[in-house]
């Protein structure tokens, strides 16, 4: 009896030190941790013969992209059934969604040469245009036989001087997964948000066309 208290003691004494020196089991080497990237996918870039003058609408203004909730983090979400966000455990983006989004926007609208400067918030220009960015959704849906990703976002353009809201818009892309885990949601997601952002240029190209009529 003695013998089993002296143990249980022994046990307590362990568990103690081990919580007090933040004593974790090392991660194993069969469950690294992989980070991940957002870029551009070059394969489904467009080409655009149609492109405008460079710098025909001068200068735009964009704010730091916003997050809808639960993508403020840079744990890779996914569903299994609708309106459930789960995270993966050992896979995750290099940062945040909005934060991965932020260049590869700025990126694409310079690619366009629609504007004569694309400067990134905050700054003390004041532009032509802000461009603002919310509402964005960035995960790996498992949803049907083939799981894909989609990206979400809304935008919001706005002419400076007047301080006049030219125009709202949602915008989405899904694309198929390659492959059914972390790295083939990770293609898929590239491959998503380049679509998403031209389908982004296309529309503010007909929003400035229209200046703010029907087409914005």
């Amino acid at each position: 009896m003695g013998v089993n208290r002296r143990v249980l003691q022994w046990v307590g004494v362990l568990l103690g030190a081990c919580v007090l020196t933040a004593c974790v089991v090392p991660r194993s080497a069969d469950n690294p941790v992989h980070t991940f990237v957002l870029a551009v996918d070059e394969s489904v870039l467009r080409t655009n013969p149609r492109a405008k003058p460079p710098g025909i609408h001068g200068v735009l203004v964009v704010g730091a992209p916003q997050a809808e909730a639960g993508f403020e983090q840079p744990r890779m979400a996914y569903l299994q059934r609708p309106y459930e966000v789960s995270y993966y455990a050992t896979n995750v983006w290099v940062d945040t969604p909005a934060r991965m989004v932020a260049p590869v926007l700025l990126q694409s609208l310079e690619r366009t040469n629609f504007w004569r400067v694309v400067v990134p918030m905050p700054t003390a220009v004041r532009g032509d245009y802000r461009l603002d960015i919310s509402g964005l959704v960035l995960q790996q849906e498992f949803l049907q036989r083939a799981s894909g990703t989609r990206v979400r976002l809304r935008a919001q353009l706005t002419e400076t001087k007047e301080q006049r809201i030219l125009g709202v818009r949602s915008l989405e892309s899904f694309e198929p997964a390659p492959s059914e885990d972390a790295y083939g949601g990770v293609l898929a997601a590239n491959r998503a948000v380049t679509r998403v952002l031209e389908s982004l240029n296309d529309w503010l190209s007909s929003c400035l066309q229209g200046a703010g009529k029907e087409s914005c």
